[in-house]
């Protein structure tokens, strides 16, 4: 089977994607992705670098040498733009902040795990997981702290249950590359339709909650130019947890909203190829979360009342059981009952839904 574009290896070419905006190909293996792309916008002041990676020496190295293949000089970074709290996107941004000096950008809702001070929004094991999962913890954690595991899902059981000898492996590589890592600390957040000038364009910032619930996009309405990051992606469907409050809901409200812009012609996502046809993308994106919904009121009549776990192996295939793909059921299901076409009932400290 031939690898989406997601999936594929980092290329070492620098491609400018947009009139003065450089796409730069970095190498990850995290949840089936191949490659991050980050982008960089050139203007009278220097650079702003959206995106730039994972933690660890070899993802900041490889960082470094793309950027001077680019004629990015580090010190000349003024701005760093992470799109959303993810790690393959924000791991590489608190050390890039931090050595150029650069004012670190995110959305208002922006968190991570590492910051002691602030409601987490997403807990991933770091640099080197079987599996990494996006999910919102409700505690702090101090900075610099090593990663917590099994943690407790909102449909009970464990978010990421790990063996000893896996925790063991994470923790030994999260000792490697915590030189490596610092927490960003965003020095500006953009809420909603707030502007920004960047590249010499000025951008407007999207609030875009379904991936995570601090997702930003940034339009460029003048030249039709629009920052995507994992919002939409060319030819997979983006992750919805189902962590917080029917992410579901939230998703396609993102969706309708990006579709509904005018002139945007260059769709540069974080992951995959930039593409054209976005109202297209989208479209499709919807009917793949609808054909999902319709699958589940199916599975539901032959289940009656079930975890979600069995709701999940009936909705994915084998290969794809596991913390990913309940998250994504518990989604679809949370939606359902916010729609009132599902019960939810605790039962052993799991939740259950009966469908219809």
């Amino acid at each position: 089977m031939a690898k989406k574009q997601e999936q594929e290896d980092a290329s070492p070419e620098i491609t400018e994607v947009a009139p003065g905006i450089l796409r730069l190909q970095l190498q990850i293996n995290f949840t089936g992705l191949g490659h991050v792309n980050t982008y960089a916008l050139e203007d009278d002041r220097g650079f702003a670098l959206v995106d730039p990676g994972m933690p660890g020496e070899a993802p900041y190295k490889m960082l470094l040498e793309r950027m001077a293949a680019a004629g990015v000089p580090e010190h000349r970074v003024h701005t760093v733009i992470v799109t959303h709290s993810h790690i393959d996107h924000f791991g590489g941004a608190g050390m890039l902040a931090e050595r150029s000096g650069a004012e670190l950008v995110a959305n208002t809702r922006f968190r991570t795990w590492w910051d002691p001070d602030e409601v987490d929004e997403a807990e991933l094991e770091l640099a080197g997981a079987t599996e990494v999962v996006d999910v919102d913890s409700r505690a702090g954690h101090a900075a610099h702290k090593r990663p917590s595991f099994n943690r407790p899902a909102p449909w009970g059981g464990t978010i990421n249950p790990l063996s000893f000898r896996e925790r063991l492996r994470i923790k030994r590589q999260w000792r490697k590359n915590a030189a490596w890592f610092r927490p960003p600390k965003p020095t500006k957040r953009l809420a909603d339709a707030d502007h920004i000038k960047l590249g010499g364009r000025e951008w407007v910032a999207l609030w875009t909650p379904g991936h995570s619930s601090d997702h930003l996009c940034l339009l460029d309405p003048a030249n039709g130019v629009l920052l995507s990051g994992d919002h939409v992606l060319p030819t997979i469907t983006p992750h919805v947890s189902g962590i917080y409050d029917d992410a579901l809901s939230a998703y396609l409200r993102s969706l309708d909203k990006v579709a509904a812009l005018e002139g945007v012609t260059d769709i540069l996502p974080a992951h995959g190829h930039p593409f054209t046809d976005l109202p297209g993308r989208v479209a499709q994106i919807r009917d793949h979360h609808i054909e999902r919904l319709q699958k589940l009121r199916e599975i539901g009549d032959a289940l009656g009342w079930a975890s979600v776990t069995a709701f999940s192996h009936e909705l994915f295939a084998q290969r794809s059981w596991g913390s990913m793909a309940e998250g994504e059921t518990y989604a679809h299901l949370e939606h359902l009952r916010v729609n009132g076409e599902a019960e939810r009932r605790e039962t052993a400290g799991r939740a259950e839904y009966l469908i219809g």
